[in-house]
């Protein structure tokens, strides 16, 4: 099994993708195994930690009647509520405690899928020296999609943890692989 921490290189940041109790099994919008990238971010945060790497962790923080919520007009039920156990980063979820924390849809009348879209996250990164993202969580082909592509919009290298993350559906986790792939990341 691969050392994690020997993937990682000066001026990388590991990134983790709003992997929230609500986009879990149980939860208020579940992605299909969402639980099971859980084991495997924990070893890449391990491996960061050890490797001296800032990890970053996303949150969707909606308001009550977000906009992207059906009672709105929007795709989805609600979810991520701010405060609610739903919006809670999974239980086993092992975030160091100096985990930057960015949350986003956090106004009610605008969704934010990437945790690169009107967030401090890139001048954070920028101001940290970091040049290369290590990307997983939930789901593929809606947030994690829109924050590779932004984040290759930005300028950064972009690794996507393919291990760490799951779609909504299979159709859309190839369409978001070939989309993120086409825009120059890579998916280890």
């Amino acid at each position: 099994m691969t050392d994690i921490r020997n993937l990682y290189s000066r001026g990388d940041a590991l990134l983790i993708v709003d992997v929230q109790t609500d986009f879990c099994p149980g939860g208020a919008l579940p992605v299909s195994g969402g639980d099971e990238i859980v084991p495997v971010l924990n070893r890449w945060i391990e491996g960061a930690r050890e490797a001296g790497i800032p990890v970053f962790a996303s949150r969707d923080w909606h308001p009550a009647g977000h906009v992207s919520f059906r009672e709105r007009g929007g795709p989805w039920p609600p979810h991520c509520v701010q405060e609610s156990a739903g919006a809670a980063f999974h239980a086993d979820l092992r975030l160091p405690s100096d985990a930057i924390i960015v949350s986003k849809g956090t106004g009610p009348d605008r969704d934010q899928y990437s945790a690169l879209d009107e967030t401090e996250l890139v001048s954070d990164l920028k101001a940290r020296g970091v040049k290369r993202l290590w990307i997983g969580g939930l789901a593929e082909d809606v947030c994690v999609r829109a924050t590779v592509l932004d984040a290759r919009r930005a300028g950064f290298e972009v690794n996507v943890i393919r291990d760490a993350t799951r779609p909504i559906s299979p159709e859309g986790g190839l369409e978001a692989e070939q989309d993120m792939r086409e825009a120059g990341a890579v998916l280890v």
